[in-house]
């Protein structure tokens, strides 16, 4: 059975808690199990926020990860935290508009993405998580589908104006040109 664990972390309000759940819904439109598992810092907004989502074949026995197989971080503090945490040969993407540091492991496959630049020259500064999230799913081999999670962010977007998906679906997509290996 293959499981693979995914945490997102970064502040409160910068859409890590949402990213997982898309992940999620997509691994769950292609019939996979799935578990969400969210963790909050004292404060809301701007504090500590992270998530671990793990994607399986089969049955999983905990939701809790302590070495996870990948790892999307979007600010310092979460790169210092997690980075030490990831399974050897793991996946970190790291929010390059935040981050201004090299890994400090190098048994890591890493992709620096600048999400915030990304969103901002898409004219929605709020939607870096969709980009990050893009670059993610360019390295992230055969967890889930790009479709899968398109039709996930459909599903996200669903009763708000067609724009707004439209946005974040070309934000999606310029996230998974960036992380797209060279």
């Amino acid at each position: 059975m293959k499981e693979t664990s995914v945490v997102m972390a970064g502040f409160g309000g910068q859409g890590v808690m949402s990213i997982g759940k898309i992940l999620a819904k997509a691994a769950i439109h292609e019939g996979k199990e799935v578990t969400w598992l969210p963790s909050y810092g004292p404060e809301m907004r701007g504090g500590t926020a992270n998530c671990t989502v793990v994607i399986a074949d089969g049955p999983i026995g905990s939701p809790l990860v302590k070495f996870p197989d990948m790892a999307i971080v979007m600010n310092k503090q979460s790169i210092d935290k997690f980075e030490p945490e990831l399974r050897p040969g793991g996946l970190i993407v790291v929010n390059a508009s935040l981050i201004d540091r090299a890994l400090a492991r190098r048994d890591l496959v890493a992709v620096h993405v600048a999400a915030n630049a990304l969103a901002e020259e898409a004219g929605a500064p709020r939607s870096a998580n969709i980009a990050i999230l893009g670059a993610f799913m360019a390295r992230a081999g055969d967890l889930v589908s790009i479709a899968a999670v398109e039709h996930a962010l459909a599903e996200t977007f669903a009763g708000k104006p067609p724009s707004l998906l439209e946005q974040n679906l070309a934000i999606f997509r310029a996230g998974l040109c960036a992380g797209a290996p060279a």
